[in-house]
């Protein structure tokens, strides 16, 4: 039987269809009648099993009714019921629409029962908002829906209990997750499944509005919930995670995602364990891997090569939080959705752009940026990532395949970085100040660049980069300037700075997040006397609503296999080749950082950075 999964039709049967549904509890928004006397069911096959069975157990209640009415075998009204299936079943018979057909034909009224067994074998998809199709074949049993179970590699770390769990628990109740989840935790910790609970419970929060019940959500998402003692054999230790994945599992479909939150020393044979010991073999596997994506050019290679060797490309999801925020996943819909931006946005109209992620006090450096710095750990994926959903051409559609394209052929547009266009800095500790005490001597904290995209929509635009630690405010901001107007009837009525006067679209993440665009405008009164005031969409006056983390964000697309925000191995390769010439100044020393005070502005290089280029920063 062929069922599409957009729709299934049916044929208007001769009887109450919205009694039938409300009798095993579907949804009614899900019955929609077509042209033509024809039901439409929508959703995929498991929507479709679940009312079916739902139709055929109604069918049998009314046989029954019927049955102490007319002891004579089959009633008229079901062979009606019978006839009418088959017809419309042979419309578009084949060898599965036979074996439907067969099964009604050999049903009987006294031992009618309530069972079918349905085999699909269609196209489907795994993502509502970005499509991915793969052939399936799994049968589905009325009752049974595809399984998920979500393994935490590295469960009683830091980011597990801080950011996944929590992450994982606000899709769980706010419905993003199936019910039938099952969520492990797994390390070489010796510890039970309730000392895992309580480790993670008191991260466990709900927004305000899911307050209700909360308390309820948090018992169930934590019963859910179950821990694995790997030891120190991988192999062995996930062998033991996939026989306690298969007691969740049902006969139906099977999918399995890994989150593999370890230390970059050990991740290929965290990977390869779970390649060879732990995938399903009836779903999808996917995998999650945590940043810095190597240390090079030659050992990302090596790590893409591991991986690949045991996974397939779209299996694999190379995560980075900061590209789950809003900003990030505004900026295809502000580009392309927008007539007023897209013909502009190109080097006729634009100046430059700036790309500036700043962290105050309050962000310290971790244990494993020592060595790795700001360049590994946030402009190689994070900045080049953000410049290139700024700058790609069009994708054909909003396939996460179809973006990433386009993103690799951008990535691979940048020009190479000099030296002589970056300037690095290290912020240096007061007295008192224990925030270095992981750092070296050449670990940058700071970084600032030029960097220049040689095509046609680009050639000539600037893309200024400034992003650093322990400086004077958090501040995550995309300033995309235009050029001045062509002879300026008003240039002597703007002062003496006429880059004050410059069209400007400001996109912030932080602090309070906002669409801003600046425009040049008469203040309201006698003569003539120009402004340049900034026209306001601030979120949290206009949506009243609270921003989801960003691992929920990421998280999410993981389950709906929407891949566009994580970065593929070409797109990974693409990203070290533009930063590998300044990485091999600063692995030979030939490049120190500048210091700078702990709370100031950043190295005093940056601004000679900007004059060099003819740009200002757009907050001086």
């Amino acid at each position: 039987m062929s069922v599409s999964i957009s729709a299934v039709s049916l044929p208007c049967l001769e009887f109450s269809v919205s009694s039938a549904y409300q009798s095993f509890g579907a949804p009614e928004n899900y019955l929609h009648s077509g042209s033509g006397r024809r039901v439409l069911l929508r959703g995929g096959p498991v929507h479709f099993c679940r009312r079916f069975c739902g139709l055929k157990q109604w069918i049998v209640e009314n046989l029954h009714q019927q049955k102490h009415k007319h002891k004579l075998g089959p009633t008229s009204e079901f062979k009606s019921i019978k006839n009418q299936v088959k017809d419309h079943l042979q419309e578009d018979s084949n060898d599965e629409t036979t074996k439907v057909t067969s099964q009604l034909e050999e049903s009987s009224l006294p031992s009618f029962e309530p069972h079918v067994s349905v085999d699909v074998s269609t196209t489907y998809v795994e993502s509502s908002s970005m499509p991915q199709t793969r052939s399936s074949k799994f049968p589905i049993e009325c009752g049974e829906v595809p399984t998920l179970c979500i393994a935490i590699i590295g469960a009683t770390g830091e980011l597990a209990r801080g950011k996944i769990f929590p992450a994982l628990f606000a899709l769980y109740y706010s419905g993003f997750l199936p019910e039938n989840v099952s969520i492990f935790g797994y390390s070489r910790k010796d510890i039970t499944d309730e000392d895992l609970r309580s480790m993670i419970a008191s991260n466990l929060t709900c927004r305000v509005e899911h307050q209700q019940n909360c308390g309820d959500k948090t018992d169930v998402f934590l019963s859910r919930t179950y821990y694995i003692n790997g030891g120190y054999d991988n192999r062995e230790g996930m062998s033991k995670l996939n026989v306690l994945m298969k007691k969740f599992e049902g006969k139906s479909e099977a999918n399995r995602i890994f989150y593999l939150s370890v230390p970059q020393e050990a991740l290929i044979n965290v990977a390869c364990s779970v390649a060879d010991n732990a995938q399903s073999l009836k779903g999808w596997n996917r995998i999650i891997i945590e940043k810095p994506f190597g240390f090079d050019v030659l050992s990302s290679h090596r790590l893409t090569q591991s991986l690949l060797s045991k996974f397939q490309e779209k299996q694999i999801y190379r995560i980075d939080h900061l590209l789950g925020r809003n900003l990030i996943e505004n900026l295809t819909v502000l580009r392309f959705a927008n007539l007023v931006f897209e013909p502009l946005w190109n080097r006729t109209y634009i100046r430059n752009i700036q790309v500036i992620l700043s962290e105050d006090l309050g962000v310290q450096a971790g244990r494993y940026f020592d060595g790795y710095g700001i360049i590994r750990d946030i402009v190689h994926s994070h900045i080049l990532q953000t410049i290139a959903l700024l700058a790609m051409e069009p994708p054909i559609s909003l396939d996460g395949e179809d973006i990433r394209n386009e993103k690799a052929k951008l990535l691979r547009s940048v020009r190479k970085l000099e030296p002589s266009d970056v300037i690095l800095g290290q912020y240096k500790a007061r007295d008192g100040d224990k925030v270095d005490a992981y750092m070296n001597s050449l670990t940058p904290t700071y970084f600032a660049a030029a960097m220049y995209i040689d095509n046609a929509r680009w050639d000539g635009v600037p893309f200024l980069i400034k992003t650093g630690m322990g400086l004077i405010k958090h501040r995550v901001e995309i300033h995309i300037q235009f050029r001045h107007v062509p002879g300026n009837l008003y240039r002597e009525r703007m002062g003496h700075n006429i880059d004050l006067a410059t069209n400007e679209l400001i996109l912030r993440d932080t602090p309070d997040e906002a669409i801003l665009v600046r425009v040049n405008n008469k203040i309201p009164g006698l003569g003539l006397q120009l402004d340049s005031p900034e026209l306001n969409l601030l979120y949290k006056d206009k949506y009243n609503v609270e921003m989801p983390d960003s691992y929920e964000q990421l998280l999410l697309d993981v389950v709906d296999g929407d891949n566009h925000l994580f970065l593929r191995s070409d797109e990974l390769a693409a990203a070290w080749n533009i930063l590998a010439p300044v990485l091999n100044e600063i692995d030979n020393k030939n490049i120190a950082p500048e210091l700078y005070e702990l709370g100031g502005r950043g190295p005093v290089g940056a601004y000679y950075l900007w004059a060099k280029h003819g740009v200002p920063w757009a907050e001086d």
